[in-house]
């Protein structure tokens, strides 16, 4: 048993999401949404913070780690697993005051899209053969827990290769109806874009990349999903709107008229998801923004007039399209979170400034919210 493993126990008898730990602090931990400090246990010291971190460890990871711009760079992403029901995706990192390390708890059941509370309409993207689809949200959304249970439905119920490129490896997928191959970078590819190139060549019908963070790794999801691939990918977006802007920004100017071409014909969907703190119960709920491609939403993104998009999406409620407000705007009326918590996650949020509390009101209008 690592000496971390206490307060990986103590993150999973409170519920909780994540645990924080940094040098010349008290560890603290994600429980429904709040960072709360673990009672009772000690400031972590210089000397306790190396030992524990360098005990789960892989040895490659960990003299790059140390050696690398020893005044505050420097950092590491793995998985840990403490045992056969609990792994942690794992972040090391330098700060001023020293060593600092985040863990998320990775559950090792994959849950079905209904226990998610995730709309139905979403399995529409298991039938595709081609094109792309994106899952996006912020960082700890639960962006990566709905992808892996839309991956876990095909798997369920298709027969077909399916290819992820990871950083690091998080849900474990056992190969029911399909064969799945889970890559983890850099171990298994040196790059997402190196695994993504790959696929091309290993009989793969569905790739999911982790992250489409650069240029290539994007032109290459791009190119696959023109020419016959079903690619899943993720951004650290919360709109259908600012999805397509980003993937289009991150192409040089000169090329953005063809990649708004590609887009056009090659996106099949986006689900932007965000958690909401639970009012009725402890926990949070997920509320989801869904575009699905059509012949408007084509028109769009060729034109590059994305600020009609929301029209478009509201319009497309009878196709199954979900505007986040609207999302938002429901589960307010059934009781599941606070007028505060939608206002706040809200993006027009004059619509949710009435179910507010006075004092509350007068707080939104001083700050121009």
């Amino acid at each position: 048993m690592a000496e971390i493993d206490e307060l990986f126990n103590e993150l999973i008898k409170e519920g909780g999401s994540d645990l924080h730990l940094q040098q010349g602090r008290v560890p603290h931990m994600r429980v429904h949404g709040g960072v709360h400090k673990i009672e009772g246990y000690p400031v972590l010291t210089a000397e306790k913070m190396e030992r524990m971190l360098k005990e789960i460890c892989p040895e490659r990871l960990w003299a790059p780690f140390m050696e690398d711009a020893p005044d505050g760079g420097g950092d590491a992403d793995f998985a840990y697993e403490m045992d056969e029901d609990n792994r942690f995706r794992s972040n090391f990192h330098k700060q001023h005051t020293g060593l600092s390390a985040i863990f998320r708890i990775i559950p090792t059941k994959i849950m079905t899209l209904e226990q998610l509370g995730i709309p139905s309409q979403i399995k529409r993207f298991a039938d595709l053969r081609s094109g792309l689809v994106l899952v996006t949200g912020p960082t700890g959304s639960g962006k990566s827990t709905t992808l892996a249970a839309l991956i876990d439905f095909i798997n369920s119920n298709y027969n077909k290769h399916i290819i992820t490129v990871e950083e690091p490896i998080e849900f474990v997928h056992q190969s029911k109806g399909c064969v799945i191959t889970q890559r983890e970078v850099p171990d298994h590819a040196t790059t997402f874009a190196d695994g993504l190139r790959a696929s091309l060549r290993e009989d793969a019908e569905i790739v999911l990349v982790g992250e489409m963070r650069d240029l290539e790794t994007t032109s290459l999801a791009l190119s696959a999903a023109e020419t016959g691939m079903l690619v899943f990918g993720t951004l650290h977006t919360n709109s259908a709107r600012k999805t397509i802007d980003r993937l289009i920004d991150v192409f040089p100017a000169n090329q953005q008229s063809m990649v708004r071409t590609m887009l056009s014909s090659s996106l099949k969907g986006v689900v932007a998801q965000l958690l909401c703190k639970r009012a009725d119960k402890p926990g949070r709920v997920a509320v989801n923004e869904i575009l699905f491609s059509n012949p408007a939403t084509a028109s769009i993104i060729r034109e590059g007039k994305t600020n009609k998009l929301t029209d478009v999406i509201v319009a497309g409620k009878s196709e199954g399209m979900q505007f986040m407000d609207d999302a938002i705007w429901d589960v307010l009326l059934k009781g599941m979170i606070s007028p505060e918590e939608a206002y706040m996650k809200a993006l027009d949020k004059n619509r949710f400034e009435n179910f507010l509390p006075q004092d509350k009101k007068d707080l939104a209008t001083v700050s121009g919210a």
